[in-house]
């Protein structure tokens, strides 16, 4: 697949009054938002009218809620039964503060009637660190100095919340931040973050079936591959199959890439796998060990990346944290394909330093769930991202969430923030606490 290399330069989003009025000035080449507004074809708000009076806008509420998504929310919370000691689910049952199915909703308010929502994770763990924490830290404050407010939140957790559910929370804040910056301007949120030079990205379909897939016009599918160095030889088999009848299916053209979600893959145990699927002609092979293998995933890449003939590349990141954890990543290369989920890896403000850091790099970034309203605007503008990855559908609150696929490619907004559809009464319907999980 060709990559888009003729972005412009981002600018970097500047944290005083000043400086974020010139980046909404990039738009219409105005100082005001409701210059900006203007240039859009919008009618400036009352926030756009305030702020051009010189009136600083000011945080005045910020609430934090678990979310029911879709049926992987049933049973979240309900205490687990183990068969014994040695049951297999004792390695992968993750709790009520796993990632997707433990999502939160940040909303902040401010005193000139700009509402942000942002998505992140971590259930009432995370809810109790916004409540508790971040919530003293952001009250009061200019919601316009985002990525300042990102280096106090972060800095003041150092000690105790560097990665985790500390990340999740943070995530869910700044997404939040950046909904009012945009909605502020009268900008999309990829805009504000430098603008991108196309308004589409290539969809890439995770699960699903292929066939239909390729009829709506995608090319790109992932699939699962849940195996790891216990699976049965049988069941590895089959697995193995399922992956090369998919590239029989898609055909020549398109991208197949698998992932394995492995928590203790090994490094021999994921070149056998590789080799077996070399017929497949796989862009990458994504999570085949541990998060926290980084020298076994370096030494993965010496052995089955490169990019030469028949080779796949390695993809890795969906559970880092923070422009540090990338860092390490990319330093010791460790992957050729970096994924962060922006609303884990710590929001936006760490996705675009993330950006930053693998395309300064010569590497790729590949959001997860880049299909998503939160994850396509860093999608959009970095330079080396080849598609977007879709973003789970089943639940209009998740619906409210996902921009317009078109022809298989997914849509740029032209609403002002992250053109999500959410509103603070869909959130409270969608409130995992006090509902009945069966």
């Amino acid at each position: 697949m060709t990559r888009d290399l003729t972005l412009p330069t981002r600018r970097r989003f500047l944290q005083t009054a000043g400086g974020f009025a010139a980046a909404a000035a990039a738009v219409g080449g105005r100082t005001t938002e409701a210059a900006a507004a203007a240039a859009l074809g919008r009618r400036p708000t009352e926030a756009g009218a305030a702020r051009a009076q010189g009136l600083a806008l000011r945080i005045r509420a910020v609430d934090a809620y678990p979310i029911y998504i879709n049926q992987r929310s049933d049973g979240l919370l309900d205490a687990p039964t183990f068969s014994g000691d040695d049951d297999p689910r004792r390695w992968r049952w993750g709790g009520p503060f796993e990632q997707l199915p433990s999502a939160i909703i940040a909303i902040i308010k401010t005193d000139q009637g700009v509402t942000g929502f942002g998505m992140g994770a971590g259930g009432s763990a995370a809810v109790e660190i916004i409540d508790g924490h971040l919530k003293h830290l952001l009250m009061g404050a200019d919601p316009l100095n985002v990525e300042q407010l990102w280096d106090q939140m972060y800095q003041s957790a150092i000690f105790y919340g560097r990665r985790g559910v500390f990340a999740m929370a943070l995530s869910a804040v700044d997404n939040a931040l950046w909904d009012i910056a945009g909605k502020h301007a009268g900008q999309p949120v990829h805009e504000l973050l430098g603008g991108a030079s196309r308004d589409r990205i290539p969809l890439y379909q995770t699960g699903g079936d292929v066939a239909a897939g390729v009829a709506a016009g995608v090319r790109n599918f992932k699939r699962s591959l849940p195996v790891n160095p216990l699976t049965p030889p049988d069941v590895l088999d089959r697995a193995i199959t399922s992956v090369l009848e998919a590239r029989d299916v898609l055909g020549p053209d398109g991208n197949l890439m698998t992932d394995c979600v492995s928590r203790n893959g090994t490094v021999e145990w994921a070149v056998g796998v590789a080799e077996r699927l070399r017929p497949a002609g796989l862009y990458f092979m994504e999570e085949m060990l541990s998060p926290d293998d980084v020298f076994g995933y370096a030494e993965l890449v010496r052995r089955i990346g490169g990019g030469g003939p028949g080779r796949t590349r390695v993809a890795c990141g969906e559970h880092e944290y923070t422009e540090h954890g990338f860092e390490v990543l990319v330093r010791l290369g460790s992957a050729e394909i970096l994924q962060p989920d922006i609303t884990w890896c710590g929001g936006t403000t760490a996705g675009l330093r993330i950006s930053r850091l693998v395309e300064a790099a010569g590497l790729e970034i590949i959001p997860h769930r880049g299909a998503s309203s939160w994850g396509l605007p860093i999608a959009l503008i970095s330079p080396s991202c080849t598609m977007a990855e879709s973003f789970p559908a089943g639940s209009a609150i998740l619906d409210a969430m996902s921009p317009p696929v078109e022809n298989g490619a997914v849509v740029a907004p032209a609403e002002p923030g992250f053109g999500t559809t959410l509103t603070e009464e869909m959130v409270l319907d969608h409130r995992l606490a006090g509902r009945t999980v069966v």
